[in-house]
């Protein structure tokens, strides 16, 4: 019978705890549970303590059908994940034959005898079934009892993920029939998400039952992520489009790309498409709008270079900023800004200049002009756009909102033509 299947992960270990260790397994192995039409309802972290371990299996029993547990298996009094499991399941230990003399065989090709910690890995639960573990002497532990599966495995990341890759993930698929879960991604840009909510607020109410809605908010963008649940894929899909569709007619000038893509490549695509070059100059972001640019590959088909003058004597001496500009309007003004990106333009021989002087913080700041005051510029040899921001963060926040308002500025201007 198809239905939906709910898993929670357990990751053992006090230096993940500490921050001394970032837990990427837990990220990599939701990925591919939802591939499976499994969803992940927790996540935790428990230290390396038997009345931790065993109260979090516990809880998990209760919450999911399915319990993937990492780390703990290494052969020193530290890691509790085996005796812990045993305990649980009122399991007896029994040495294993088979994982003996495979580990006294891979000790064998080091020039290594098993000593009795590492020959102790052999000793496992009766009522598990051996995950194989081709990287590493800690076999994982499969767990069928009380209608639920528990999984254990290594913390290392390339032993866990070939546990699942080889064991775990297809006979996880061959026991349970899951629904169809899809995920459609939309990313959004310069409008914020209480602002968007309102805007999509009747189509949100009116979508299908079989697809959710959740907002994912960022600086200066918004992903929207549709969910769409059943057994029909082809009728998930069609409903899918339909719903994106809707969702184009709504707020389609804020939607720069779907699923993986990012602001800068959208911005590459529109210009190679067009045929148009960009040049930057670049005061306040210190590059980094350069460096978003060409992070994408293929971009010197369109992006021309840039100059980074941070300071006023390179404004004028290597920009040719006015210096009577930057005396009467100060380098924060839209009259600087102007003059920049009109410059650039003409300096590096592109289509496009655009320009960015600001006050990214935490000093710096006047009255007249307080922290987060960054004036942005486009030049496409017919107009110079120019725009006023007042961003309020720290100062890699207004570093970042100003690189990405820049190329929204890009992708409108594009776009509309």
């Amino acid at each position: 019978m198809i239905k939906n299947i709910y898993a929670e992960l357990i990751s053992i270990g006090d230096e993940i705890l500490y921050g001394q260790t970032l837990d990427t397994n837990s990220h990599w192995i939701s990925a591919e549970l939802d591939k499976l039409g499994i969803r992940v309802k927790r996540k935790v972290t428990v230290a390396d303590s038997e009345e931790s371990i065993l109260n979090a299996l516990a809880e998990a029993e209760n919450n999911a059908d399915i319990v993937l547990i990492t780390g703990g298996l290494g052969p020193t009094k530290d890691d509790l994940t085996k005796p812990c499991l045993a305990k649980y399941f009122q399991s007896d230990m029994y040495l294993n034959e088979e994982v003996l003399a495979d580990l006294t065989d891979r000790f064998a090709k080091r020039g290594r005898d098993l000593n009795a910690l590492n020959k102790g890995q052999a000793e496992l639960p009766v009522k598990c079934k051996i995950v194989p573990n081709q990287y590493g002497t800690a076999p994982g532990m499969w767990f069928n009892e009380r209608g639920k599966i528990f999984v254990s495995m290594p913390g290392v990341p390339k032993e866990m993920k070939y546990m699942m890759e080889d064991t775990v993930l297809p006979d996880l698929k061959e026991l349970f029939k899951t629904p169809f879960l899809i995920h459609q991604m939309v990313r959004t840009v310069g409008i914020p998400e209480s602002t968007l909510a309102e805007k999509l607020e009747d189509w949100e109410n009116n979508l299908p039952q079989e697809i959710k809605l959740a907002y994912l908010p960022g600086l200066n963008q918004v992903k929207l992520r549709l969910t769409a649940s059943g057994e029909d894929k082809a009728k998930l899909e069609l409903l899918l489009q339909q719903e994106m569709d809707k969702l184009y007619k709504e707020v389609g000038q804020y939607i720069y790309g779907t699923d993986e893509s990012n602001l800068a490549a959208k911005v590459g695509e529109l210009l190679l498409s067009k045929g148009l070059t960009i040049a930057c100059a670049e005061s306040c972001t210190g590059g980094h709008i350069s460096q978003l640019i060409t992070a994408n590959s293929g971009s010197s088909a369109y992006y021309r270079g840039s100059i980074v003058p941070y300071h006023n004597d390179l404004k004028i001496n290597n920009l040719g900023v006015k210096a009577e500009t930057i005396a009467q309007y100060g380098a924060v003004s839209e009259e600087t800004v102007r003059e920049m990106a009109e410059n650039v333009r003409k300096l590096f021989g592109a289509d496009i200049g655009v320009a960015s002087s600001g006050i990214a913080g935490p000093t710096g700041g006047t009255p007249e002009k307080p922290v987060g005051t960054i004036w942005v510029a486009l030049a496409d040899g017919e107009e110079t756009q120019t725009k006023l921001f007042n961003f309020q963060f720290d100062r890699e926040s207004n570093i970042d909102l100003t690189a990405n308002s820049v190329l929204n500025l890009v992708r409108q201007t594009l776009s509309s033509k």
